[in-house]
């Protein structure tokens, strides 16, 4: 007969199924980065068992949407997914890994797809990759831009991404001061000279993209502050 005290620490070392760390959620905002007047302003996010009708704002996120746990791969369609099993090949689509819990999806257009007229990424915003008071700085430019933010300094090549720490302590202004080079030009050319607000509750995404007709590139910048979660009791 085995005596019971001699199996105890052995029935200690075995997993218990209800202390496993249970997958999490992940949450998402959208961006639809300077889409066309005549651009959809809502479609639906199709995330794998079912679609919801989702928001595509063009000046600033939209409101957090949650999605299931575990890998994904994202579809966007023109109306609700009534048989998942059916989605069009062509949809717009990108994929989500499971341990990327919070981020963007950041859309852009795309006339020729008959599904759903846009294109998507992915830019994972876990707080890991962006804290609070930091800038995720996206370059989609040929210039190269920068100068200064505040108490940081700015260079970002063309293509390139940059998250530039809080510029200033507190909530105040702060100096932007901002220009850019031209491919094969050594003239730097002024872009901005102004003062922006520093929210060190958040966290913020800038986007540096050429205006239509014009030599300048344009500056847009996003805040993302999110109320806390109430803790649980």
């Amino acid at each position: 007969m085995i005596h019971f005290l001699k199996i105890l620490p052995l029935l200690l070392l075995l997993p218990n199924p209800s202390l496993a760390q249970k997958p999490s959620e992940h949450t998402c905002r959208i961006l639809f980065l300077n889409g066309p007047d005549n651009a959809p302003e809502k479609l639906h996010l199709f995330d794998g068992v079912k679609s919801r009708e989702v928001e595509l704002p063009r000046m600033n996120f939209s409101m957090v949407y949650e999605l299931p746990p575990g890998a994904l791969n994202l579809r966007l369609l023109s109306s609700p997914a009534l048989d998942p099993t059916k989605i069009p090949a062509g949809a717009p689509s990108a994929a989500v890994a499971e341990t990327m819990t919070d981020f963007y999806l950041l859309l852009t257009s795309d006339p020729t797809n008959t599904v759903a007229p846009v294109r998507m990424q992915v830019i994972n915003a876990g707080a890991d990759k962006l804290k609070a008071g930091q800038t995720l700085w996206f370059n989609l430019t040929q210039n190269t831009v920068g100068d200064t933010l505040g108490t940081q300094k700015l260079t970002i090549q063309a293509g390139a991404r940059e998250t530039l720490d809080a510029p200033t302590s507190g909530n105040q202004n702060y100096q932007v001061k901002l220009a850019f080079r031209i491919p094969g030009d050594e003239q730097i050319y002024p872009l901005c000279e102004t003062q922006w607000l520093h929210d060190p509750r958040s966290r913020s995404v800038a986007f540096i993209i050429n205006e239509n007709g014009a030599r300048s590139p344009r500056v847009l910048v996003f805040p993302d502050f999110r109320e806390p979660k109430p803790e649980k009791p």
